[in-house]
């Protein structure tokens, strides 16, 4: 996969959300979807080091780490569309900050299963706390396709930074994972 077609993609996941940009058009629920991940420190973080993980991996796990975390994301999202919650949601989360930056940091290759169940599990506590937040009077379907849209964008965007970065710059992705990590600590402190 190339830069032009990363990009290609990334603008049409995206391309709802301008189009509700004008005046008079009301928001039901996409631009919040869109923008819950976006404006969280930690959603922002776990979302782009999922991205930034897979990169670092080879074969099927490259496809299968993001493809969990949003297929699981989502199952969470409809969870908590349902009121369901989650016991140390926040601390879930900060967790996942924090081991996701740590795996980015260290380029760890686990079995794909362990992966898999790891950013799975880490997904739930997100897509739960996106259900949970869903606004009054938005739709829960537009809500979640938003929220869908830019985890799947921002693992994207993760992936192409490790993966058409000059094979120099791979000690910048290692130290922008240690970064992530030590914020998850600090939100697991806070």
């Amino acid at each position: 996969m190339n830069f032009k077609t990363l990009f290609t993609c990334a603008a049409l996941l995206l391309t709802p959300a301008m189009a509700f940009a004008h005046p008079g058009h009301g928001d039901n629920g996409l631009l919040a979807g869109i923008g819950h991940p976006l404006g969280g420190l930690d959603h922002l973080l776990a979302m782009l080091a999922v991205g930034l993980w897979a990169a670092q991996q080879q074969g099927a796990a490259r496809w299968a780490l993001p493809c969990a975390f949003v297929g699981t994301m989502l199952i969470g999202g409809l969870l908590g569309f349902a009121g369901l919650q989650l016991p140390a949601l926040e601390s879930g989360i900060a967790a996942s900050v924090l081991a996701l930056g740590l795996a980015v940091a260290l380029a760890v290759r686990p079995p794909l299963a362990l992966a898999v169940i790891a950013t799975a599990a880490f997904a739930l506590f997100h897509g739960v706390a996106h259900g949970l937040e869903l606004p009054d009077m938005s739709s829960p379907v537009a809500y979640a396709a938003g929220f869908v849209a830019a985890t799947a964008a921002l693992h994207a965007a993760g992936y192409a930074v490790v993966r058409f970065l000059p094979k120099a710059a791979a000690p910048l992705v290692r130290v922008a994972g240690a970064l992530s990590a030590m914020t998850g600590a600090w939100l697991l402190v806070g």
